[in-house]
């Protein structure tokens, strides 16, 4: 077949397309890790700003009623009760009559209360926990301890 003078090939070369699928590839697994690491780190933020707003809630409801509520649905209103991972918010009241046992009260590498009014957290991404912040189902628990002091991470606390 003869080539008409002045007339090009227009089209990309396999090595100029291989190159183009591994550029694409290394851009995607630089990305994709980078992308999916903000959005946990998003959720863990909103989680901690939702239990500071049931925490007022919560305190809004002491004043009122002189004592904490029984459980978080009887704040009412238009509160989040589900974490960002779809788990419930997990709440107990502490300084209550009558007072839990002492097994439900979630504890520090001390083993000693977070909190002595009540506890608040979510079960963060893993949606497992355990009473004792140390143990493995815990570390991802977005906790609030110190009686408010400190919202976070229970690896953080």
């Amino acid at each position: 077949m003869r080539r008409l003078p002045g007339l090009r090939q227009a089209a990309f070369s396999l090595v100029e397309l291989l190159t183009v699928v591994v550029v694409i590839g290394a851009l995607a697994a630089i990305a994709i890790p980078s992308y999916q690491s903000y959005i946990e780190r998003t959720k863990r933020s909103q989680a901690m700003q939702d239990i500071h707003v049931l925490s007022l809630a919560i305190e809004q409801y002491y004043i009122a009623n002189a004592g904490y509520p029984p459980n978080l649905a009887a704040l009412g209103g238009n509160l989040p009760l589900t974490d960002p991972w779809g788990n419930a918010y997990r709440y107990l009241g502490i300084n209550v009559k009558p007072p839990p046992s002492t097994g439900e009260v979630r504890r520090d590498k001390n083993l000693n209360p977070l909190n002595s009014d009540y506890d608040l957290y979510s079960m963060g991404p893993d949606g497992l926990t355990q009473k004792q912040l140390t143990a493995a189902k815990a570390r991802d628990d977005i906790v609030r301890a110190g009686n408010g002091g400190f919202i976070g991470t229970a690896a953080d606390h």
